[in-house]
């Protein structure tokens, strides 16, 4: 739902021209596909009136300029929610009206009306609690009126919009909160707040918050310059925020009319609402608001109104990235030592081929080592090359390991493989499945038998995209004793692993063998190279990670649709803001590869061993994840398909 909130050049009292810049910004907002769009408190007279509010000729004009601004919102297909002064039972109330389609929907009242320091509203205004009434006649319409009322946007379930004045923030309690427990997944806070210094930094940071804890959008408009400065300044301040996170912000003190923009993904918050139980706990005991129903344009063509990031799952500015290594790098270190003490456990083995999983898997357990105060050689690493291993991610290995002074030992596979295909009545001609699955699997029987021997914990590998892909060997690669890389895709993965490189081991030779590693395929390295390079590539198989991360991200932390998915890819492959170009047929290929691994190994999935949680995403079936493993896949392909047609239509 695509959300206006502007700021128009005002004049104080002059009702005509408000309405003028008030419907001027209506046609603009209309250009630019804005379905609800909002504007600041008392907007339609101006909110430093002082005693002129009271006065009978400035009430009437009020009334008639909101007829007027109904008028213009008639041909515009748009929810436009305004400020103004209404008079309701011989008392004065702070409003914000709610007009579509040439009709005033409703008005909200001020609920809480500040009379202190240079706020003096009490004087003026009642605060909604003083009617007696919950509906007015207001421009020859009965009206829903009250604190307690929501418009519904028609064409989407999950978009309810709830409205407040100013001083409705900032309290306990605050009419957004029932707002929001009785639906309301768009919040609309109309204000007039004046700018003082660190002022905005709280604005700032009350909406993101109270949009994350109301799982919703929360979107603020203050009034700006046109407003009176006898004892105070406005800045118009116009925040919009989705679940703890700002979408848009605008400048403040600015003399131009200004417009921010945003599309609130309401599906995104329907999803959390229903995933949060403790939120329907809630929302059970509320009082049921008043509902309207309001009839609105479809979403407007093109680009979306929302940065859309490329890779969910790393942040884009470098020292926020670098702070999550640390973090999940920490994390990581912390499970994997409690793990070991729970299980009294003091050494590690560990299969390790010079690739990117294994070799942030030997980082954590060689920390994990200085962590519990153990000597390194407490871990054991393997390197065992078969049929598919260079010499670069054998050498890389063995470097990295020596580099670390962990114990380190070498176990050829290639005969014991050759026996075991043997055994089977074939020989290793045949480079299918069974020839890959033969070397994942004795790679891990070794390891557990290791493991036993030496009285070692044996330490998985694989990361979350893999998982999700089902790009292991059951009862192979995809079995430990604990999966340390379970909840890190892998993304992020070769950010960790850098981020170890330049921050733990720079200027050592391990440094310069983990840049290597991050030079080298993704490759489960299962199948013979070619002239010593490696053949067998993970990225044209399960498709690049890049796009698997992002399909991997929505669809898990959010339940989007595939068709949705698709949608977004495209808006991002069109900026070009992947690492490589794709092509809308590129994108629907890897996405449908995507859907139909992740329904096809479940099975693996479901029979995890325990792995930290480090993230929002996890695959773990004793923690965020239960599905069956023969679920039919076809409800999220027919989606897919639907909007592959629509794209190309």
């Amino acid at each position: 739902m695509r959300v206006g909130l502007c700021r128009p050049a005002l004049r104080i009292a002059d009702v005509d021209a408000n309405v003028r810049a008030i419907g001027d910004s209506i046609e603009k907002a209309a250009g630019r596909g804005v379905q609800v769009l909002a504007f600041p408190e008392l907007s339609v007279t101006a909110y430093t009136l002082g005693d002129l509010v009271q006065h009978q000729v400035l009430l009437q004009k009020a009334e008639q300029g909101l007829a007027a601004i109904a008028d213009a919102t008639r041909a515009s297909g748009m929810l436009v929610i305004v400020g103004a002064p209404l008079v309701v039972e011989k008392k004065i109330f702070n409003c914000a009206v709610a007009l579509a389609h040439g009709h005033i929907l409703g008005v909200v009242p001020k609920s809480l009306v500040p009379n202190y320091k240079e706020f003096y509203e009490a004087r003026w205004f009642s605060p909604a609690s003083y009617s007696l009434t919950d509906r007015i006649q207001l421009a020859g319409r009965v009206t829903p009126f009250g604190s307690d009322v929501l418009f519904r946007l028609s064409g989407n379930n999950d978009a309810l919009v709830g409205v407040e004045v100013c001083e409705d923030l900032w309290l306990p309690l605050a009419p957004h909160e029932r707002a929001a427990l009785c639906g309301a997944t768009i919040l609309i806070n109309i204000s007039a707040s004046n700018e003082i210094l660190g002022k905005a930094d709280w604005r700032r940071a009350m909406a993101v918050s109270e949009s994350g804890r109301c799982v919703a959008a929360y979107c603020y408009v203050s009034a700006g310059m046109g407003e009176s400065s006898n004892d105070v300044i406005y800045g118009g301040h116009a925040l919009i925020a989705e679940n703890g996170t700002l979408l848009r912000e605008s400048a403040r003190l600015t003399r131009e009319p200004e417009m921010v923009i945003a599309d609130i993904d309401v599906e995104r918050l329907g999803h959390d609402r229903r995933v949060m139980t403790t939120f329907a706990d809630q929302s059970a005991r509320m009082e049921p608001f008043q509902v309207v129903d309001v009839d609105i344009v479809d979403p407007a063509a093109g680009r979306l109104e929302r940065a859309i990031d490329p890779h969910p799952f790393v942040p884009s500015d470098p020292a926020r990235r670098a702070e999550r290594c640390r973090d999940i790098f920490s994390m990581q270190v912390a499970a994997l030592a409690q793990k070991m003490t729970g299980a009294n456990q003091k050494r590690l083995a560990l299969g390790v081929s010079g690739g990117l999983d294994s070799t942030l898997a030997l980082l954590v357990g060689a920390k994990t080592m200085d962590y519990l105060a153990l000597p390194r050689t407490n871990l054991n690493a393997f390197t065992m090359p078969g049929f598919g291993t260079t010499a670069r991610t054998k050498r890389n290995a063995v470097r990295l390991c020596q580099a670390l002074t962990v114990t380190l030992e070498r176990v050829d596979i290639v005969r014991a493989s050759q026996r075991h295909l043997r055994d089977l009545g074939r020989g290793d001609g045949q480079e299918d499945v069974v020839f890959e699955n033969v070397q994942a699997r004795y790679r891990t029987e070794f390891l557990f038998n290791k493991a036993n021997q030496i009285g070692a914990m044996n330490l998985g590998t694989g990361d979350l995209t893999e998982i999700a892909l089902g790009w292991s060997t059951f009862s192979g690669d995809q079995m430990s004793h604990y999966h340390v890389n379970a909840s890190v895709p892998k993304t992020l993965v070769r950010y960790l692993v850098r981020w170890v490189a330049d921050e733990e081991l720079a200027d050592t030779l391990a440094q310069k063998a983990l840049y290597d590693v991050l030079e080298t395929p993704i490759s489960p390295e299962l199948r013979r190279p070619q002239n010593g390079v490696i053949t067998q590539k993970s990225e044209e198989v399960i498709g690049p990670v890049e796009l698997a991360d992002f399909y991997l991200y929505p669809f898990v932390r959010f339940g989007a649709r595939p068709g949705k998915i698709l949608y977004l890819a495209d808006q991002v492959s069109q900026q070009g803001l992947f690492d490589a170009r794709y092509s809308l047929d590129d994108l629907d290929r890897w996405l449908k590869s995507f859907v139909t691994r992740f329904f096809a190994n479940q099975f693996k999935r479901t029979a995890m061993p325990e792995g930290p949680k480090v993230g929002s995403v996890s695959l773990s079936p004793r923690g965020d994840w239960r599905m069956p493993s023969d679920a039919s896949p076809a409800l999220w392909l027919e989606d897919l398909e639907q909007m592959h047609r629509r794209l190309h239509g």
